[in-house]
């Protein structure tokens, strides 16, 4: 015998029935706390900012880039 049971609630009665914790003050200090990191990074993600630290870098980066791609080509630096 096999029969099926629709039961409505909503979700926070289903939780409750279930006896699962509430965590949206939780997930509300969450998502908060991912808003502020990402307003703090998005100076990072300007043109200028990317730039400058690039530059500061200076053609060590730019060697171990060409390094790394002769490397996994095969090919000896001209």
């Amino acid at each position: 015998m096999k029969f099926t049971v629709n039961v409505e609630c909503s979700p926070e009665e289903a939780r409750r029935f279930m006896g699962l914790p509430d965590v949206t003050p939780i997930n509300e200090k969450l998502v908060e706390e991912m808003g502020k990191r990402m307003e703090q990074n998005i100076a990072l993600m300007s043109p200028e900012t990317m730039m400058q630290s690039w530059m500061s870098v200076g053609t060590q980066a730019q060697d171990a880039f060409v390094k790394l791609m002769t490397s996994a080509t095969g090919m000896t630096k001209p």
